[in-house]
């Protein structure tokens, strides 16, 4: 199951935040065809949040066709995202990369940097592909 965490200095809207992170979940193989997503009351609750932004997120959800709510049941996966595999080797070479930066003494906001500056170089032909 997936627990969200919401940002509320990130700039990012919540709703968006909930759909985010959804997305990433499914593409780690974190939620799965079938699975149920956490129900919006208890969204709700481990997170402080209006009901009806849980409710928007999960609406974005199913408008993507990655989600479908069964009235009464809840709202599952319908299909996954992507192969990244939690147990790839290329995980585990990132997280060994990870943890160089943290005893080089970089902050999480530079190695986000970083990273992003890296994907930007390698992924920028994709960008719009996945918009």
């Amino acid at each position: 199951m997936v627990e969200y965490r919401i940002d509320r200095r990130s700039g990012v809207a919540t709703y968006l935040q909930i759909v985010q992170q959804t997305k990433q979940a499914l593409r780690l193989g974190l939620l799965e065809p079938g699975d149920k997503l956490p129900a919006a009351r208890e969204v709700v609750e481990a997170t402080a949040v209006n009901p009806n932004t849980v409710l928007k997120a999960y609406r974005e959800l199913e408008r993507e066709g990655l989600v479908e709510a069964r009235r009464g049941l809840g709202t599952f996966v319908r299909r996954s995202l992507g192969t990244a595999a939690g147990d790839s080797p290329l995980r585990a070479e990132l997280a060994e990369w990870a943890q160089r930066a943290r005893a080089a003494g970089l902050v999480r906001d530079d190695v986000a940097a970083f990273f992003a500056a890296v994907l930007d170089e390698y992924f920028e032909d994709t960008r719009e592909e996945q918009r």
